[in-house]
């Protein structure tokens, strides 16, 4: 889960002491006016003028700055001591449940099988191969480490390994990291036989690679002074990173850039786009000087993603009106949509997610009512089936490989009580291969375990689903706690997959569910429009409700339930805290987007305008303005009781910059009448994701379960502020 990491123990790191006492952000009014309504910020000062240094550098942070965030860490460590011993066996619970020698299962690429695992007590993977045939090696007898991110990282406060791509002649690996928390990525490149990484060295990019099919240069994406993805550019190996060509040069500020390429392994991938509009170029890999081709050109509303297979692109769009997608095919050598023709005709309620192509066969991942299902589509006559599963709630997804001409297609499918399950699919005959079931060393029974779904009703009648987690022997009268989580932005759907985390809490007694709010498809695109721009109140209404029908079954009760949600789902949480504060006992809210309205005011900001389409336009549209005025969860602090509240940042976070859970909670101590306390930790070396180690990162989640622990048992070390 997203979340700000926690440092076992700041005073000791910062050697600035302990508090009992809440910090008391000074207050310097900054008034405002925006379509004639004037607007007054009270903490804005903590935003740095230099924020856009402090995300390279975090020791720029302004010292005024860093002593308020320090004394939040202090004042956070004093309110949560009393856990400290909760804490430590949550991390050891949650540790216990990883295997700490896990691999993944090989994917075969020619000659090679690729592959990454972990050594004992390794924060960071280990990127290997070993031959696929040959010699009868067996095991990691011929293994060859080709990267060790456990010694890149030897040293650092912070180190991220983005991408790592070998090159079609396996002699070379292009990696990516971020040593700094901000997500720009250094791509570097490694000579496989020597194990040294050549003098190629570019900074400033996403970290994807796509390598050229002569394996002399590769493709990425460039970083502007604004840290918005806006260049596609070629690296030829041993020239410098400033003579790279440009292949696309993104001047619209509102749409973000991307590569990836087909599964054939013929054409680079361009994608231009944002939340509700696409725009496609392919690049010849055979022939990496041949200029970007069009696909289709971008229209508002239009959105589509292109896979190859022989002459023919099959496309997955929403054009004319296909709202859960549809799939067309068109020509090669004519892709423009005049020509484009209904191969999976659209379905309402139907919604398809993705899909790819193998040699003779159209994979389509999709969710129809709630549940995911893989349908294999044979090209050569259009006959179908499909892989499902028999549960109430379950996650599935399709992992492709590197190969394109094969007839094994790898899925993987959990459920929330289930541990992930990697099978091989023969496309010939239809027969599973288990490879790998998710091990949990600690020991873990599916069948003590129950997975529910049920439908909250929402204020305006429509049915919510909500996936639940419970012991099979916990009693269903009311007196559970409850973990309840949500996101409900974006389209982004909640997978009921397979957590180990959530264990702890459930083994302790909780309930854990997940809301599918609008805002998400869980029930189709429709599902996701009826939760954005105008109709975003839906989201939280939509949360409140699954609460109450959490109560109402008897899973738990009023005041019994603590809230989670990051990023947009922390947005989430500060709704709900200013209109339902009595239905919670306490909400987790992780690096949250909470003062929406200044943000989105904000052009300067690199996420802005492609977020525009997502939320509105304020600056130009009033009813957008006003919209969005109407729920900001900064906006709306109210001088009422709150529950309980964590709110978790990282200081170089790009997405949901620092100083938004830093002035939230300086306003809810200054506006509320009683409740809480409000408590805020920021990550002094990370940014949105929080740690980026797999064990240092269960330090956050067992600062975030010990709150909701303590927040539904009642009690902290001081007064409430």
């Amino acid at each position: 889960m997203p979340a700000a990491k926690i440092a076992a123990d700041e005073t000791a790191k910062t050697g600035r002491g302990r508090s009992a006492e809440a910090p008391i952000a000074a207050v310097r009014p900054v008034e405002t006016t925006v379509h004639g309504v004037t607007l007054r910020d009270d903490y804005g000062w903590l935003r740095a003028e230099n924020w856009r240094e402090v995300l390279r550098d975090p020791d720029t942070l302004p010292e005024e700055i860093r002593r308020h965030l320090d004394a939040e860490n202090a004042y956070c460590n004093v309110q949560m001591a009393s856990t400290k011993a909760l804490q430590r066996d949550l991390v050891k619970e949650m540790r216990g449940r990883i295997k700490e020698d896990d691999s993944s299962v090989a994917q075969p690429d020619g000659p090679w099988l690729y592959y990454s695992r972990y050594r004992k007590g390794g924060e960071h993977p280990l990127i290997c191969r070993r031959p696929r045939l040959g010699d009868g090696a067996k095991g990691k007898s011929r293994e060859q480490i080709m990267l060790d991110a456990d010694a890149l990282a030897e040293g650092k406060d912070f180190f991220d390994l983005g991408d790592t791509a070998h090159s079609p002649d396996h002699r070379l690996l292009g990696w990516s990291a971020d040593e700094a928390g901000s997500e720009l990525y250094t791509i570097r490149v490694r000579d496989l036989a020597s194990g040294e990484d050549r003098a190629d060295r570019v900074g400033d990019t996403t970290g994807d690679i796509v390598w050229a099919n002569d394996s002399q240069s590769f493709f990425y994406v460039a970083l502007d002074a604004e840290h918005r993805p806006s260049q596609v550019k070629r690296h030829r190996l041993g020239t410098s990173a400033d003579q790279d060509s440009v292949l696309h040069d993104e001047a619209d500020a509102g749409m973000f850039v991307d590569i990836d390429q087909t599964q054939s392994g013929r054409f680079l991938l361009i994608s231009v786009g944002d939340h509700e509009t696409s725009e496609i170029r392919l690049v010849d890999l055979d022939t990496p000087d041949s200029a970007p081709m069009l696909v289709a050109q971008r229209k508002v509303g239009r959105q589509y993603e292109v896979e190859h297979h022989g002459d023919e692109l099959l496309i997955l769009t929403n054009e004319a009106g296909a709202e859960d997608f549809k799939i067309v095919s068109a020509p090669l050598s004519a892709p423009s949509p005049e020509g484009w023709r209904d191969l999976v005709p659209h379905k309402p309620g139907r919604l398809i997610l993705d899909h790819l192509c193998l040699e003779g066969r159209l994979i389509r991942l999709e969710r129809e009512d709630g549940l995911p299902r893989i349908v294999i589509r044979e090209l050569a006559d259009g006959a179908e089936r499909s892989i499902a599963f028999d549960e109430e709630a379950y996650g599935l997804g399709i992992a492709p490989g590197y190969e394109f001409s094969t007839r094994t297609l790898r899925f993987i499918y959990a459920s929330l009580a289930r541990p992930a399950e990697t099978y091989d699919y023969d496309l010939a005959s239809g027969e599973r291969t288990l490879l790998k079931r998710q091990e949990v060393p600690s020991g873990h029974d599916p069948a003590a375990y129950k997975v529910r779904r049920i439908f909250a009703t929402a204020s305006d009648g429509e049915q919510v689903p909500v996936s639940i987690l419970h012991r099979a022997d916990l009693p269903l009268d009311g007196s559970a706690p409850c973990l309840l989580y949500g996101y409900g932005s974006y389209g982004s759907a909640m997978s009921a997959s397979f957590r180990t985390r959530p264990l702890s809490l459930v083994d302790r007694g909780f309930v854990y569910a997940i809301a599918h709010v609008r805002g998400g498809t869980e029930k189709g695109r429709r599902w996701y429009l009826d939760g954005k721009r105008e109709n975003k109140r839906n989201t939280f209404t939509d949360f409140i409700a699954a609460a109450k029908a959490l109560g109402e079954a008897g899973f738990t009760a009023p005041g019994r339930i603590v809230a989670e949600g990051g990023s947009a789902g922390g947005m989430l949480m500060g709704a709900v805290a200013n209109m339902a504060p009595e239905l919670f006992a306490g909400i987790v809210a992780e690096v949250p987007f909470v003062d929406v309205l200044n943000t989105i005011l904000d052009e300067s900001l690199p996420l802005t305008p492609p977020e525009w389409p997502e939320w509105g336009d304020p600056i130009r549209d009033r009813q957008a303005f006003e919209t969005i005025r109407s729920y900001s969860p900064y906006d709306n602090v109210a001088a009422q009781a709150y529950p309980p509240i964590l709110a978790m940042a990282g200081l170089t976070d790009p997405r949901v910059t620092y100083w938004e859970p830093a002035k939230w909670v300086a306003r809810l101590r200054a506006t509320m009448t009683g409740g809480g306390p409000v408590l805020l930790h920021t990550n002094m070396d990370a940014g949105h994701a929080g740690s980026a180690g797999r064990f240092d990162s269960l330090k956050e989640t067992a600062l975030a379960y010990a709150f909701a622990i303590k927040a539904v048992g009642g009690g902290w070390d001081a007064p409430a502020a």
